[in-house]
């Protein structure tokens, strides 16, 4: 759908990795499945690289990976920081200094990469590409427990969780007519909806919901910014409590089921956040589409009828696989939602406050 330009400039006041107090850096970037290499730059704490590199673009909401390597020989390489930038959110031409942070992207480490990028895209083709699956990353990391992941996925469940109860406690109180004028309105709009109610009138308040969101956000009344969180893993005290308790079997069963449980969780709070960060303008390029989306479904649902409407998805359907034997059967609506970003990968995406990206005369 179009092309990522990478223009590798140089990285400042790296970490030292070798006993010289240098170190022998490179950069490794990363689209999706595609990965290339700088050259490596011997014996250099602010190595000028000066390399552009192309990418194809196969899904507008892929982020870009850049990594900083020192190279040790036949040794493996050692980690000297990491920066994610969402393709959405590159603006062409410019050259943008990013603070680099640990593999987790979580907190920050010492240095700095600058970068040129400029993303060209068929916007048509990024909107039908929406809806398909997305492409598997072969090399993603197995998962593992850990129970600071375990504590922090059960805290944004909660979120989620609390947020619901507060609007059904909202609607109970309309209930209860702990506000007589709040309580008489809400009956006549519940009357005047019920007696009036079209099913063109609901992507019509999607639509409405959406757009009061981005007037909001516009005129700075509510801000989609999200407050930092703890994305370190406990890696050393996991393995220690492993060894005192012994690998004996129970606990590998137990550990597994927990492990499910901790993803499930997670799942259900990706989806979630993933909900709250459409409606909130996170990702302008989603949710124009789904305003988009949301005003076309209410005028199909206006001027046609819905019978026919359920139809034609349920042939689209049946016919699928009768008219390509290599389709993958996918819901539409979930893929959309996967290309949305959770809150924990916001944090990943997101520049610190005091580094914004800065333009470099």
């Amino acid at each position: 759908i179009g092309f990522l330009q990478v223009k590798v400039l140089r990285a400042t006041d790296l970490l030292a990795a070798d006993l010289n107090g240098k170190s022998d850096p490179f950069c490794v970037l990363e689209v999706g499945n595609d990965r290339l290499q700088t050259q490596t730059i011997n014996k250099n704490l602010n190595p000028e690289w000066n390399q552009v590199f192309t990418f194809p673009v196969k899904d507008i909401h892929d982020v870009l990976m850049v990594t900083i390597f020192d190279d040790d020989g036949d040794k493996a390489p050692d980690f000297l920081g990491k920066v994610a930038i969402p393709l959405l959110s590159i603006r062409g031409g410019q050259q943008t200094t990013h603070l680099l942070k640990k593999k987790d992207l979580g907190r920050l480490l010492k240095g700095s990469i600058t970068l040129e990028l400029e993303v060209i895209f068929n916007p048509v083709k990024a909107s039908i590409r929406t809806f398909q699956p997305k492409e598997r990353v072969f090399m993603e990391d197995n998962s593992k427990f850990s129970k600071k992941t375990m504590a922090r996925n059960v805290a944004r469940v909660r979120a989620i969780y609390g947020a619901i109860m507060s609007n059904l406690q909202y609607i109970k109180s309309c209930f209860q007519w702990e506000s007589v004028q709040r309580s008489l309105l809400a009956f006549l709009v519940f009357v005047v909806t019920v007696w009036h109610w079209e099913f063109y009138m609901l992507p019509c308040f999607l639509a409405l919901l959406i757009s009061w969101n981005y007037f909001q956000i516009r005129f700075g009344r509510v801000s989609h910014e999200v407050s930092s969180m703890d994305l370190a893993d406990d890696e050393e005290d996991d393995e220690k409590e492993s060894e005192r308790k012994g690998l004996i079997d129970k606990i590998h069963m137990i550990q597994d089921i927990v492990i499910t449980v901790q993803n499930l969780l997670d799942d259900v709070a990706c989806l979630g956040e993933r909900i709250k960060n459409i409606f909130n303008w996170s990702v302008p390029f989603l949710s124009a589409l789904a305003l988009l989306i949301f005003v076309a479904a209410a005028v199909l649902m206006y001027y046609g009828s819905v019978r026919y409407i359920i139809l034609l998805w349920g042939i689209n359907k049946f016919t699928k696989k009768l008219r390509n034997p290599y389709s993958i059967d996918n819901n539409e609506v979930l893929d959309f939602l996967s290309r949305a970003p959770s809150d924990v990968q916001k944090v990943q995406y997101n520049e610190p406050r005091s580094s914004r990206k800065r333009r470099v005369l």
